[in-house]
């Protein structure tokens, strides 16, 4: 694999340790594929900010799997809002293939990566839209809503209370504990929980939110 290399994989497979996350080796495989195509495609699609390899693995996937017990508790539709290069919806639906993953992005470029990565790591269980949030009507709601550095907690809230319901959780990746965001959430949704994130690897604050709607 191009500029993946050994060294990768042990990072990874120690990490994942760390963070008390089971990978087999097929899964530990596909992750590291998914590496090198996203290495190879951010050159031209300009899919992430980080374009040293050797940090992809800890802020990439590690952080992706950081929130693994999290989802694992809840149910199995899940959506990854303004997924970008895939993270964290890729990773998941790699460690979770009896779950359906639908990855939504704006931006059609970050769509044709992440359609060629479901192809070409025949992830059966992924389906990407290229779509605004807003205009996208499931035929039901998503049992679990999630995103990355997509936007602010009112943002995230307001533009996908339409995708979920009464059950479903909203969980944000964020940084520093985003305290002046909680502050702005809609009326209609509440704080479930908070856990702040160990991701291996990583400097800085990770924190993980969980939203409910009250409504």
């Amino acid at each position: 694999m191009s500029q993946v290399t050994s060294r990768h994989a042990d990072e990874l497979s120690r990490g994942a340790q760390q963070l008390a996350v089971e990978i087999s080796a097929n899964q530990q495989e596909l992750l590291l594929a998914y590496l090198a195509l996203l290495i190879k495609w951010n050159k031209a699609y300009n899919l992430t900010a980080v374009r040293d390899p050797d940090e992809m693995v800890s802020r990439h996937l590690l952080d992706s799997l950081s929130v693994v017990p999290h989802v694992a508790a809840l149910g199995d539709h899940w959506l990854d809002v303004g997924s970008g290069g895939g993270m964290p919806g890729i990773p998941l639906a790699i460690l979770f293939p009896d779950r359906r993953f639908t990855l939504l992005d704006s931006n059609g470029k970050k769509t044709r990566f992440l359609t060629q990565v479901k192809l070409e790591l025949k992830l059966a269980n992924l389906e990407v839209i290229h779509s605004r949030v807003e205009a996208v009507q499931p035929e039901r709601p998503f049992a679990g809503i999630i995103s990355r550095a997509f936007s602010s907690l009112e943002d995230f809230a307001n533009w996908t209370r339409h995708l979920g319901d009464g059950d479903t959780r909203w969980l944000a990746m964020k940084g520093v504990h985003p305290s002046d965001e909680l502050v702005a959430l809609p009326e209609d949704f509440r704080l479930e929980a908070e856990h702040a994130l160990a991701v291996p690897g990583c400097q800085g604050q990770r924190h993980l939110l969980i939203l409910r709607r009250t409504e």
